[in-house]
């Protein structure tokens, strides 16, 4: 079972980063997931399918396993969505800051508020210090189409989460390379916007 990872990324090219795979529940079914294309994922992402959710020992484990002084960031990410165990991910954040002093990034689709009916983006101070959001989508119709979100006006809900992040952290937009140049311009309004930058990721079918 693969809790922890290396990756390289397009987007963040400039960051030595450790990943760390914590559940494969998801508040989204993006039709780009590879979890409905289990078939043509790459073997790689076949890995990261968790056979059941590690515990918070068990993924501080695997961290303390590693050589940490060659990470600068620890990245919250994997094929489910981290804030379905956002109160888990934030106490591993609080050890690794308190253990490593290393940066931590949270990879999300911006929806935790609906999970926990409140603005989470609080719990992040002093303990997050990069959110990535999954924008996706210029306007909440395409939005709807590409995530099929479980929430309600989930395209809103991720704008303001954003937003409100953006006061306790760094906050990155992201969208795939895929995306018209008319398309890819309103998201960087939109991010702009939000307070964040927008990152665009090349996209890996």
């Amino acid at each position: 079972m693969v809790i922890t990872y290396e990756t390289e990324s397009t987007a963040y090219k400039d960051k030595k980063a450790l990943y760390v795979n914590a559940t494969n529940r998801c508040n989204n079914r993006c039709v780009f997931c590879h979890r409905f294309n289990r078939e043509e994922a790459a073997s790689r992402m076949d890995e990261l399918w968790l056979e059941r959710e590690p515990s918070v020992e068990e993924i501080l484990s695997d961290i303390r396993a590693r050589d940490m002084a060659k990470y600068d960031e620890v990245v919250f990410c994997g094929y489910g969505e981290p804030t379905c165990r956002l109160k888990d991910i934030l106490a591993i954040a609080r050890v690794l800051k308190r253990e490593y002093g290393v940066a931590v990034r949270l990879n999300t689709n911006g929806l935790a508020g609906t999970l926990y009916g409140e603005d989470v983006t609080p719990w992040f101070a002093g303990l997050v210090d990069v959110v990535s959001v999954s924008l996706n989508a210029p306007d909440a119709e395409e939005y709807n189409a590409l995530c099929r979100p479980q929430a309600e006006d989930a395209f809103e809900h991720m704008l303001r989460f954003a937003e409100n992040a953006a006061r306790f952290a760094k906050v990155y937009m992201t969208i795939i390379d895929t995306m018209s140049e008319e398309g890819q311009a309103a998201c960087r309004r939109i991010a702009e916007e939000c307070g964040a930058a927008l990152k665009i990721r090349h996209y890996l079918r």
